[in-house]
């Protein structure tokens, strides 16, 4: 009988068991959402149309964890026919943090039932142009397997483990025609970085957390192809970094 213990499992038995003893139950939630993204066809659908959706076919986020993670009040929360819509609004700023006009906007928004919990997580067009809805799927179903950095509030995709698309890469000249001019350029030898900031209008914010605001989204274009191949940005607190290169098969 094969009697070496089952590391992994213990792993995961000890950290659910430290996250409840700590009371932070919408950590506990959002690493069973975590396990879920290893059958994501079981669990999630995708929908793309205008805008990206990610729909949950097994909830388990309370509209309130969303707030305990970023620390951030969404921009607008209506009632709906099913329950509550959330909208986050990121709007296009300047070094002193004033709207650009004519306005460059994006929004994240949220769907909860009636029992509050998330069924549908949409983005909206400008920030598919960005994160292109091939390559955002694709990074979503990279999550099962990545590694958990619980006080960065980050988590790193594992890449290895999932296949290859063919897709084309988001040429620099096109994602300048939607977002216009960046708030800084910086050049390196083999690519240019250009940085954007996005300011979140929120009614309210957690004292301590008032960064969690001002979004800054760093766009990789390669000087040779002119294509952009990765995104880096701060939402509402929450970090998100892909390199697209790593789900594209190479070019022949």
């Amino acid at each position: 009988m094969n009697r070496k213990p089952n590391i992994n499992f213990r792993r995961i038995t000890l950290l659910l068991l430290v996250l409840s003893l700590t009371g932070c139950m919408y950590w506990l939630r959002a690493y069973q959402v975590y396990l879920q993204m290893s059958e994501f066809d079981r669990y999630f659908s995708v929908e793309v149309n205008k805008n990206f959706t990610l729909h949950f076919k097994d909830p388990i986020l309370y509209n309130t964890d969303f707030i305990d993670l970023s620390n951030v009040y969404p921009s607008e929360d209506n009632p709906s026919k099913d329950g509550r819509v959330s909208r986050y609004w990121f709007r296009k700023v300047d070094a002193d943090k004033k709207v650009i006009q004519p306005e460059v906007k994006f929004y994240s928004e949220l769907a909860f039932n009636k029992d509050k919990k998330l069924v549908a997580w949409s983005f909206s067009s400008l920030f598919l142009e960005i994160a292109p809805p091939e390559l955002l799927e694709i990074s979503l179903r990279s999550i099962a397997g990545g590694k958990i950095d619980k006080d960065k509030k980050q988590l790193k995709a594992d890449t290895d483990k999932i296949g290859k698309i063919s897709t084309e890469l988001p040429k620099k000249a096109h994602i300048l025609a939607k977002l216009g001019e960046p708030l800084e350029i910086k050049d390196e030898k083999e690519q240019e970085i250009y940085i954007y900031h996005f300011l979140l209008d929120t009614p309210r914010i957690e004292e301590g957390h008032e960064a969690n605001a001002l979004n800054e989204v760093k766009l990789s274009f390669d000087k040779n192809t002119q294509e952009m191949f990765n995104m880096a940005g701060n939402f509402a607190g929450l970090k998100v970094s892909i390199d697209y290169r790593k789900f594209i098969n190479p070019k022949k």
